[in-house]
C-alpha cells in the first residue's frame, strides 16, 4: 500500500489528464471500501444498558483487522468528526481518541471543525491522515490518493467555511478558502485519470448539491445520520453515502467502478459492533493508559473539591436516609431498585473513577455540595431520591414545607437527566417508571 499526498492546486494533478485516453475503455473494477463518520467523542460504549453497549474504538480496531485479513487492499476512510463539540473537560478524552485512531490505520480522515477545537497542533499530535481540501495553510493535506495494489482512490474533504468558529473572533482569522475552483479542477483531473473520487462533507445531500462541485465526484459522503447507516443512493451519477454517528457501526461497500465513467453497481453492508465483537488486544496498552489518565485527573479534582468544600456553605443535598424518616414506604421500594445499587455497577466494571459515569451514578456530582468520592461523600453514592427530585435539605429541615429542588419538573424530565438516547436508547417512560414507581 502506498499513499501519495498532494495539494489540490499542485501541478501534478495536471498530468493525470494524460492518462484519460488509456482508461476510457477499461473494464469495471471492484473496490472494497469501509467508511465511517462522526465518532463524536464516543471512545468506548456506555454499558449501562444492553442496547447501549455497542461500538467503541477497541471493537472497531478488532473488526477492521478482521476485514483487512478477509479482503486485502480494502480502503478505510472516515468523514471525520472524531471528537465532540469541544467541551473543555473533553480535552483528555480527545487526546486519546486521536492516539487510538492513529493505531486504526485509516487511509484518510476528513477534518471537521470540532476536530480542531483544541487547535491544529493538538489534532496533529499523532500521525493521522487528515484531509481538508480548502484549508489555506499547509497543516493538512488537500487530498490523499490512496493506492492498494492496482486500485487508486482520491479522497477530498470540504470544510464548510460558513460553519467556521473563527468567524466569531475579532480580526482576520480566515483559515479556509471559499473558492471551489481548485477542488473542482482536482476532481476533474483525478476522475479523468481513472481514479475513483470520494468527497466528504458535513452538508446534507441538498446542501451538497447546492454548494459543491459534484459533476466529477464518484462517491459523496454527506452529513452523518444519528447512529444508523442508511442505504446508499445513486444521485445524478454520484453514489451518496451517509455514515452513522457515535461509532456504533461501520459501513462496508463493494463498488463496481468503471474508470473514467463512474459507478456501475454496488453492494452495501452495515457492520454492527456489539459486545460479541472482542476488544482488539493490540490496543490494550492504549486503553489502560486512557483509564490511568482519567483516574489521575479524577483524583486531582477530588483533592481540589475537598479543599473547596471546607469553605463552602452546607450542602443542599442530604442523602436518602434523611428521606426515609418521612417516606418509609417509598424508600423501601427504592432500596429494592437497581438505582440503589448504581455505584456498585461502576465498581464492578472498574469505572468508579470516570466522571462521565459517576455523573449518573451519584447525587449532585460536579454540583455545589454534591458527590465528590466514596471516602468524603459516600452518603451521596448511587441514584438516590435527590437525583430525581432535586436537593432535599431545605425540604427536610422545614418538615416538608419547602419544595424539593425539582418540584416543578415533570417526571419525564427527571428521568431524562440520565436516560438519554446515547445511554438508554430504548428508554420508554411509561414502561420504565413501573420498575421504580413509589
Amino acid at each position: 500500500m502506498t499513499i501519495r499526498k498532494y495539494h489540490v492546486f499542485s501541478p501534478i494533478i495536471l498530468l493525470l489528464g494524460l492518462l484519460s485516453a488509456f482508461v476510457a475503455q477499461a473494464d469495471p473494477v471492484t473496490y472494497s471500501l469501509v467508511y465511517s463518520g462522526n465518532l463524536n467523542g464516543e471512545l468506548e460504549p456506555c454499558g449501562c444498558s444492553i442496547e447501549g453497549n455497542s461500538g467503541g474504538i477497541m471493537r472497531r480496531a478488532q473488526k477492521l483487522d478482521e476485514l483487512r485479513a478477509e479482503t486485502p487492499g480494502i480502503f478505510v476512510i472516515s468523514a471525520g468528526g472524531l471528537v465532540n463539540n469541544g467541551l473543555l473537560e473533553e480535552r483528555l478524552k480527545s487526546k486519546f481518541i486521536f492516539d487510538g485512531y492513529a493505531q486504526l490505520g485509516y487511509d484518510a480522515i476528513g477534518v471537521q471543525w470540532p476536530d480542531i477545537r483544541y487547535g491544529v497542533g493538538f489534532a496533529q499530535r499523532e500521525t493521522l491522515p487528515w484531509v481538508a481540501s480548502n484549508w489555506l495553510g499547509d497543516e493538512f493535506a488537500a487530498s490523499y490518493t490512496i493506492t492498494h495494489g492496482e486500485k487508486s482512490l482520491a479522497f477530498y474533504s470540504w470544510l464548510a467555511p460558513e460553519d467556521s468558529p473563527y468567524r466569531a473572533m475579532q480580526g482576520n482569522h480566515r483559515v479556509v478558502s471559499e473558492s471551489l475552483a481548485p477542488l473542482s479542477l482536482a476532481l476533474r483531473r483525478a476522475r479523468e485519470s481513472g481514479v475513483m473520487t470520494v468527497l466528504a462533507s458535513t452538508y446534507s445531500l441538498a446542501q451538497a448539491q447546492e454548494k459543491l462541485p459534484l459533476a466529477d465526484v464518484d462517491v459523496l459522503i454527506v452529513k452523518s445520520a444519528y447512529e444508523e447507516y442508511p442505504a446508499p443512493e445513486l444521485v445524478d451519477g454520484t453514489l451518496v453515502l451517509q455514515a452513522g454517528s457515535r461509532g456504533l457501526r461501520l459501513g462496508k461497500l463493494s463498488v463496481q467502478f468503471e474508470p473514467g465513467k463512474g459507478i456501475a453497481g454496488w453492494r452495501h453492508e452495515v457492520i454492527s459492533l456489539p459486545p460479541a465483537v472482542p476488544n482488539a488486544k493490540r490496543l490494550e496498552a492504549w486503553y489502560q493508559a486512557y483509564n490511568d489518565a482519567v483516574a489521575k485527573a479524577y483524583q486531582t479534582s477530588v483533592i481540589r473539591k475537598r479543599e473547596a468544600r471546607k469553605v463552602q456553605a452546607v450542602s443542599p443535598f442530604i442523602g436518602d436516609k434523611a428521606c426515609q424518616a418521612c417516606h418509609v414506604e417509598a424508600h423501601s421500594i427504592y432500596k429494592k431498585s437497581r438505582h440503589a445499587k448504581a455505584f456498585s455497577t461502576l465498581e464492578r466494571v472498574n469505572k468508579a473513577f470516570d466522571p462521565e459515569c459517576i455523573a449518573c451514578h451519584s447525587v449532585g456530582f460536579n454540583k455545589p455540595g454534591g458527590f465528590i468520592d466514596i471516602d468524603s461523600t459516600g452518603y451521596l453514592k448511587n441514584v438516590q431520591c435527590e437525583s430525581c427530585h432535586g436537593e432535599g435539605r431545605a425540604h427536610a429541615q422545614s418538615a416538608g414545607r419547602l419544595a424539593l429542588g425539582h418540584q416543578s419538573w415533570a417526571p419525564e424530565q427527571m428521568c431524562a437527566q440520565c436516560h438519554t438516547p446515547p445511554h438508554s436508547p430504548k428508554f420508554d417512560f411509561e414502561n420504565y417508571v413501573t420498575k421504580i414507581r413509589h
